[in-house]
């Protein structure tokens, strides 16, 4: 069994007057992400500690 640990991140991504949060989890030793766009920074924020609780 492999001990792998995932890596996140959060990015803000801009578009005119518009942001989007791209929030995305990685475990390179599986070669495996998961990625989440939101319009909301709150609901990113959310996003982001589910995944790292």
């Amino acid at each position: 069994m492999v001990n792998a640990k995932w890596e996140v991140s959060v990015i803000e991504l801009k578009d005119g007057k518009r942001k989007r949060y791209k929030v995305t989890r990685m475990m390179p030793q599986l070669k495996v992400a998961e990625t989440k766009v939101f319009m909301s920074k709150k609901k990113a924020l959310a996003q982001l500690k589910e995944w790292l609780s």
